[in-house]
């Protein structure tokens, strides 16, 4: 593989101030055949990768469907009463996966939302904005704390610990999510720059609330994870061969993970984009449509219509490939306040890793 074009359009990013560092991650086979940072940072470098923390949790929860612990057509509220109240007795666990629940917004402190206690008594205040399932909008941190308590529920774990445990080590990844202050050392704090533009579609991120040593502690479920780039690659390498594995060495049941991987469940418009959503119980889907850039994963160009994956704030990138068997990452701790300008120019970067081969 030629790698020149795609480390070039990353180093260029770091050159032209775009920002301060960043790093990027190759996977196949299930080995690293690519890893490199740029600017100021080392190999050893950590970055919140916001929004790309989302699969990561949801994979959780796979494995609670596959145990059978799980139904996702049944409401929230069977497993946690408390959400019931304010009309939200309908809202099932897979409208919350989808992004269809009907709280896109719904508040929750970081700090509150870590601890069980003052999590739930935020759900109990919570309100719908429309109907569940009537539209897609995007559940930007409100949808993974209910996600977060589900696991806690029905585990009888830490909802960090039951990740790091069941996801993380049998995969050879360290802690990501939920990191004690004492552990967040070689992490690239992140650096706002630029300003809004007036007429930006996207809504307006608090960028620095993750630099905090508190938040990151909490383990935001909705965006709040940290780890390299290199990681975030074998995590997409976990899910791209998983099935391959004997049946005790598996991590997730194979037909949980073949549908998450492959069923697009909901195909609503996404408002911002005005695209189909595509999105499956956990992760975005590229589809056939050849609108699969447009989506919010960060796909290249020629991505194949079985990728999957899901981008973070600020233009972080995570996505696997069926067909070429490639996963890739990249991570920057540059916040562009424009991301819609942002997006232009990391997409010299994915389709340079799209094109690999």
């Amino acid at each position: 593989m030629d790698f020149d074009p795609l480390l070039d359009a990353a180093r260029k990013l770091v050159d032209d101030g775009i920002t301060p560092a960043c790093q990027l991650a190759v996977a196949r086979d299930g080995d690293i055949v690519c890893f490199e940072t740029f600017g100021a940072a080392t190999s050893d470098t950590r970055f919140c990768v916001y929004s790309a923390t989302k699969p990561i949790v949801a994979s959780a929860v796979w494995l609670l469907i596959g145990e059978g612990l799980l139904d996702p057509g049944r409401p929230v509220a069977h497993y946690i009463p408390e959400f019931a109240s304010n009309g939200k007795e309908a809202v099932t666990v897979e409208q919350v996966l989808l992004h269809t629940a009907g709280f896109p917004n719904a508040v929750m402190d970081p700090i509150e939302g870590g601890d069980p206690v003052t999590r739930v008594k935020r759900f109990t205040e919570w309100e719908l904005e429309w109907e569940p399932g009537s539209r897609f909008e995007y559940h930007g941190l409100s949808a993974h704390w209910v996600l977060a308590e589900l696991i806690e529920r029905l585990s009888g774990h830490d909802f960090r610990d039951y990740i790091d445990e069941r996801v993380c080590a049998p995969n050879s990844l360290p802690r990501v999510l939920g990191l004690l202050e004492e552990e967040q050392d070689d992490i690239a704090p992140g650096v706002p720059l630029g300003t809004v533009p007036a007429d930006s579609p996207v809504p307006v991120v608090d960028a620095a609330i993750l630099n905090r040593p508190d938040v990151r502690a909490a383990g935001v479920p909705g965006g709040g994870a940290i780890m390299t780039a290199a990681t975030m690659a074998r995590f997409y390498q976990a899910l791209l061969r998983d099935s391959e594995k004997a049946r005790p060495n598996r991590v997730w049941d194979a037909d949980v993970l073949h549908d998450a991987k492959t069923n697009i469940r909901c195909r609503l418009l996404d408002p911002l984009m005005q695209v189909a959503a595509n999105r499956s119980i956990g992760l975005v889907l590229a589809g056939d449509d050849g609108l699969h850039q447009f989506r919010y994963a960060m796909f290249g160009r020629d991505n194949s219509p079985g990728s999957f994956g899901h981008a973070g704030a600020f233009c972080q990138v995570a996505w696997a490939d069926p067909e070429t068997g490639i996963s890739f990452s990249f991570l920057k701790n540059g916040l562009q306040a424009d991301m819609m300008g942002d997006a232009l120019n990391v997409i010299p970067i994915t389709d340079a890793a799209a094109a690999l081969r």
